[in-house]
């Protein structure tokens, strides 16, 4: 397994681009994060977000918004049963191809560490500063 370099401010991102790609655009946040290491270790799951939220333990308004976002961003597909949407991975084999490589790439700790930075950064937070 390849090793990840630590990051800094100067430094370019030792993730693969595929990876980083679907990281900064699809996995955007720590929720979706989640989803995506749910759904990939729960391939065939076809529930509502409130089971989803259940599950993972999460509240179900931040669910809802976050699994909608997936459906967006193509890794997650809903459908409407009974009024109730289900919500499933895509079928698409490069996506899951990719979830599998990016959740094999988060066993390593320096993946994790710039993914993580990444994230955040992508979140916008900065340093609180006090004057």
């Amino acid at each position: 397994m390849a090793k990840f370099q630590p990051i800094s401010e100067s430094s370019q991102s030792s993730i693969d681009e595929h990876l980083l790609n679907f990281l900064k655009n699809k996995v955007n946040s720590f929720i979706k994060w989640d989803l995506v290491r749910f759904f990939h270790d729960n391939p065939h799951t076809r529930e509502p977000a409130e089971n989803i939220a259940r599950f993972t333990g999460r509240d179900l308004k931040t669910i809802k918004q976050e699994l909608q976002g997936l459906v967006e961003a193509n890794v997650l597909e809903s459908t409407t049963v009974s009024k109730v949407k289900i919500y499933r991975l895509v079928n698409d084999e490069d996506t899951r191809a990719l979830i599998d490589r990016f959740m094999e790439a988060c066993h390593d700790r320096q993946f994790r560490v710039e993914a993580i930075h990444h994230v955040i950064e992508g979140m916008q937070f900065s340093p609180r500063h006090d004057f």
